[in-house]
């Protein structure tokens, strides 16, 4: 096994409180990496060098005065685009948006700061979080450091990149109907939806003054992507709270975040759905979860049952409920200035004729899932799928329209994640194994209403088990490890 360029978060924290090393340092090693290898990965689309060497230069002051710092001091990190940053541009992934520089952080971004994390930079994002893989119009495609010729999924693409390619410890992902467990799962790494409103978002997707960035507001969540459950607790214990300016958000006083780690799960009760009833699937993909499951059941003394949800088979459902909660006029009315420099597949959402009947309806569909999921989840513990149909595939399509000899929608791969945001349920993707090319599979584990700390505590006796924070992509461990 090489060697980790990055130990785990809170180590690095405990390193740069007890004076061992300084958050300069660490910037500097994230700087070089990134430097060495991003041409390789398009991760960062904007690096802020010179204010991450301030924010370390401020904590090793701090450090130097005694003066008590934050469970993330100086770990360096990095921000998807979508996420508001004050003074550091934000794109959207969107040509309409190349020059727009925010006046406020976003809440998860103040919370970093104040917690002593320090912000390397933005990274790739599909436009308006509008695709599950890492394209936009505005910066080169990111793509997979376990196979460059492949997506790392996204939208939190250049998120995952950067975790998986070792330039960061963390990085801030969002996921509107997947898009933190589809590139954790691409990129075998862990990505954690926290309840709805575990983690308040905002201005992100509430801020009505900016089209495409306002959309998505009723299934949107913010939260970390991660090389281990332990990392993933850390940041979360930071990230986690309620604020005023997210209606949705909630307490945190139900979760207790560090128990979840290192706990049995002897007896959970775990239902495992390897299509939902009507996805089609890799049959390899099936293969490794379904093994996994059974590892679960054999070694760790899980109650395993194999059952589907039972909802109705989703067609453009999910495309009507988005579309319903983003400024069309103002979208609309973008197309006509620079539609010729969107991504088409967003151009062709935002120019459908869509009618009332198509919004009520969506939203219809979403209350019949909502329900079926609450009767079900009442006679189990957790939920266990496939993050996604398929392993990564070559950057520059949406995705297969050939799946186990069916022919499908080149959207149908990514069936798995959308129900846990129409529902608001904590979900997290974990590595499940890797398929015969060597490529990562990710395992899905949907958890019962706000019971967050059952997720993690299963993803945890999971990894300790099968070992997986020491699969990674040879291509990431070029450098020297953290000192």
């Amino acid at each position: 096994m090489n060697e980790d360029v990055w130990p785990a978060v809170s180590e690095i924290a405990d390193r740069v409180r007890s004076g061992s090393v300084s958050a300069s340092s660490l910037v500097r090693k994230a700087n070089d990496r990134i430097a060495a290898l991003d041409d390789r990965f398009n991760a960062m689309c904007t690096v802020t060098p010179g204010l991450a060497e301030a924010q370390a230069a401020h904590i090793d002051d701090r450090v130097g005065r005694g003066d008590v710092v934050g469970p993330l001091a100086g770990v360096p990190y990095a921000v998807k685009d979508l996420i508001n940053t004050e003074g550091v541009r934000t794109t959207s992934g969107s040509v309409a948006y190349r020059d727009f520089v925010p006046d406020e952080d976003d809440i998860v971004v103040e919370r970093c700061r104040a917690a002593g994390a320090v912000s390397i930079g933005k990274t790739n994002a599909s436009e308006f979080g509008y695709s599950a893989t890492g394209q936009n119009p505005l910066f080169p495609t990111t793509r997979n450091p376990w196979n460059t010729a492949l997506t790392p999924g996204g939208s939190s693409a250049g998120t995952a990149a950067a975790v998986a390619g070792e330039l960061v410890p963390f990085a801030l992902g969002s996921d509107g109907g997947g898009s933190i467990r589809i590139p954790a799962a691409f990129c075998g790494l862990v990505g954690f939806k926290a309840s709805m409103g575990r983690v308040p978002v905002y201005p992100g997707c509430r801020d009505e003054r900016f089209p495409g960035a306002s959309g998505w507001e009723s299934v949107e969540h913010i939260g970390p992507l991660c090389r281990t459950v332990a990392d993933v607790v850390t940041v979360m214990k930071v990230l986690a709270g309620p604020d005023p300016r997210d209606r949705h958000s909630i307490p945190t006083s139900d979760v207790e975040w560090e128990p979840a780690v290192g706990e049995t799960v002897r007896g959970l009760r775990v239902a495992l759905s390897l299509d939902f009833g009507y996805l089609a699937v890799d049959p390899e993909i099936r293969t490794i979860v379904g093994r996994a499951v059974e590892t679960l059941r054999s070694t760790l003394g899980c109650e395993v049952t194999t059952a589907d949800p039972g909802w109705p088979e989703p067609g453009t459902e999910f495309a009507a409920l988005i579309m319903s909660e983003t400024d069309l006029t103002g979208m609309r009315a973008m197309v006509d200035e620079v539609g010729d420099q969107m991504s088409p597949h967003l151009v062709e959402l935002v120019t459908t004729d869509w009618t009332a009947e198509d919004f009520t309806h969506a939203n219809m569909w979403r209350k019949a899932v909502v329900n079926r999921m609450a009767r079900f989840m009442a006679d189990h513990d957790v939920l266990i799928t496939p993050t996604t149909s398929v392993a990564a595939f070559p950057v520059g399509v949406q995705g297969p329209t050939v799946i186990d000899g069916r022919s499908v929608t080149d959207t149908a791969w990514q069936g798995f994640t959308f129900p846990a945001n129409l529902s608001g349920q904590p979900a997290i993707s974990v590595p499940a194994g890797l398929t015969s090319t060597g490529l990562p599979v990710g395992m899905q584990i949907i958890g019962r209403h706000l019971d967050d700390a059952t997720v993690l505590r299963l993803a945890s006796a999971w990894e300790s088990t099968a070992g997986f924070p020491e699969w990674k992509p040879s291509g990431a461990t070029h450098g020297e490890p953290c000192p």
